[in-house]
């Protein structure tokens, strides 16, 4: 057992554990980076990026031999032959699911952040109040105010392209030029606005580069981002938080390390370091520092803290609350509508532009827009886009004639979906489990949650109001489509170590501190007090600069 002494250890290294390295290291301190996936550098290993569409095997499907590895891998959108060695094998990496939960993961540098799909929102006080009003949750212990400059500061550095709407429930950022939505979507926004002045269309907010920014090359507009971008066109660690750490002189980064224990000292009450199992030689070695993030990700965080067991903490690392593992959240998708569009023959779109619409929040918003079936609220995205060459392959024909039509682009088509909220229950809860073991002889995860009767009945009115949007836009022929609905699915999971102002109901401080270890940060999803209907990765970055501020500052003072 070799044991080595640092100022920091940060525990993953995907957008959360990049910022929080990029931030220590930047203040003064040695920091080890501990990843348990393998060693990812930016553009060198990103082997399929430019791959021409022919040279994808099989035409992008998978084996049977791949689905019986990856059968929830495979489940996600942008798995398959050019993306899958950015994905975890199920096989080597198991959980029980006493209700269906797709736990879609990325163990390499830079994690899940190669992965992402880049939406940027803040929050808004309807969300950092919703726990407050409502009687779900525990409030969180802040407020807008003071994450609105982290948010500023974090966006500043990732570089987040949008348009300024100037909307209560959806606060600007700082902006880079937006996309452009293409012609029908600009004829679909004056129809809806004119329809429901209340609700405004606008570009999605991305973190994609419309200009050039601090080093990185502009988005190319592919539409291969899950294939990791040589361009540093999106943000992910491995393009910037981590080599910025590295420039540093001050980061050891140690991938294929698997924190298995966070150590603590009963005299101090403090953390003393991590048991880390080394994934290639099976050796184990012990780290220790004067403070740690933890960063793996929410449901790797929670098995890190419930594996963590003493005679201080026998039920799981600083779980004096008991909170720990419950009110796991995710939010719901695969719901809206689609049809026809009428005309704009003479017109087409140039590009692949990676972002939609989105119509920001407007249910539960003010007295006026109040549901009594339901409480939150979702947000809806989609857009338009004209059929092309691709539409041939699924109708009967060969030969000149067949061609000749992919030649010409088809008719054009819109839809919208929705994301919703979902409500914090206690009993949606992750457990350890010590009967079921991995690839490397650990104990894994039980995951036990679902959505339920708010949930439902959102996802009603997600349906019917995004046909009724729709259709007041002009669109044809519009049909509602339910798709699968599993928790995990949009890969936003949060909550089971959550903030909060009392100790007695909440793991962690209004700093994202432990309240029963001063010296351990938790800025993950896992911190999330609620789920809000915006996408949270944004939120995670500015918890994060704000914690490691905050941590730097107690650092000097001899506090921590």
């Amino acid at each position: 057992m070799s044991t080595q002494r640092y100022d920091a250890i940060v525990v993953g290294s995907g957008i959360t554990g990049g910022w929080a390295a990029k931030e220590l290291t930047q203040k003064g301190l040695r920091v080890l980076l501990l990843e348990r996936g393998r060693l990812v550098e930016h553009v060198k290993d990103y082997p399929t990026a430019n791959w021409n569409p022919w040279e994808v095997p099989r035409l992008g499907r998978d084996t049977q031999a791949v689905l019986q590895d990856y059968p929830i891998q495979s489940n996600n959108y942008a798995f398959g032959p050019a993306t899958q060695q950015f994905y975890v094998k199920d096989t080597e990496s198991p959980y029980t699911q006493k209700q269906p939960f797709w736990w879609i993961r990325g163990y390499q540098t830079g994690g899940k952040s190669l992965l992402w799909g880049r939406a940027t929102y803040r929050w808004s006080d309807l969300d950092f109040t919703a726990n407050a009003r409502d009687g779900y949750g525990t409030d969180w212990p802040i407020r807008y105010t003071d994450l609105a400059p982290w948010y500023s500061y974090v966006e500043r550095y990732v570089g987040i392209s949008g348009s300024k709407e100037n909307l209560p429930q959806l606060p600007d950022s700082e902006f880079l030029p937006p996309f452009e939505l293409n012609c029908v979507e600009k004829h679909m926004k004056g129809k809806l606005e004119a329809a429901f002045p209340e609700r405004r269309m606008t570009i999605q907010r991305v973190a994609h580069l419309t200009t050039a920014h601090r080093g990185r090359g502009l988005c190319q507009a592919r539409s291969l981002c899950e294939r990791g971008c040589p361009y540093g066109g999106y943000f992910s660690s491995v393009s910037a938080t981590i080599p910025d750490a590295q420039r540093t002189g001050r980061l050891t980064l140690r991938p294929n390390s698997i924190v298995t224990e966070v150590l603590f000292d009963p005299k101090t009450q403090r953390a003393t370091g991590v048991r880390v199992l080394d994934a290639e030689t099976r050796q184990w070695h012990e780290f220790s520092a004067r403070l740690l993030f933890l960063n793996a990700g929410t449901l790797n965080t929670t098995w890190l803290l419930l594996n963590s067991t003493s005679n201080r903490f026998p039920n799981g690392f600083g779980n004096d609350s008991g909170v720990l593992g419950h009110y796991l959240m995710d939010h719901q998708k695969n719901i809206g509508a689609w049809g026809t569009v009428d005309g704009f023959l003479d017109k087409y779109h140039y590009g692949r532009r990676p972002t939609d619409c989105i119509i920001p929040r407007f249910r539960n918003v003010s007295p006026a827009t109040s549901r009594t079936d339901f409480l939150r609220g979702y947000t809806s995205y989609g857009g338009a886009s004209r059929a092309g060459w691709g539409r041939v392959l699924n109708q009967p024909g060969f030969g000149a004639d067949l061609k000749e039509q992919a030649t010409q682009p088809g008719p054009w088509s819109a839809g919208l979906r929705a994301y919703g909220e979902c409500l914090p229950y206690f009993d949606n809860q992750v457990m350890l489990n010590r009967q079921l073991t991995d690839a490397w002889g650990l104990p894994t995860l039980t995951i036990d949650a679902r959505f339920r009767e708010n949930e439902a009945a959102m996802r009603k009115d997600m349906g019917t109001t995004s046909a009724e949007m729709l259709e007041a836009m002009g669109v044809k022929n519009v049909q509602i489509r339910d798709d699968v609905n599993v928790l995990g699915f949009s890969i936003h999971e949060m909550g089971t170590a959550r903030m909060g102002r009392d100790p007695k109901t909440s793991m962690l401080n209004s700093h994202n501190q432990l309240h029963a270890a001063k010296n351990v940060f938790i800025t993950d999803g896992s911190c999330m007090a609620s789920s809000a209907s915006q996408n949270p990765s944004l939120t995670y970055m500015a918890l994060t600069a704000r914690a490691a501020d905050f941590a730097g500052k107690e650092m000097k003072r001899g506090n921590l």
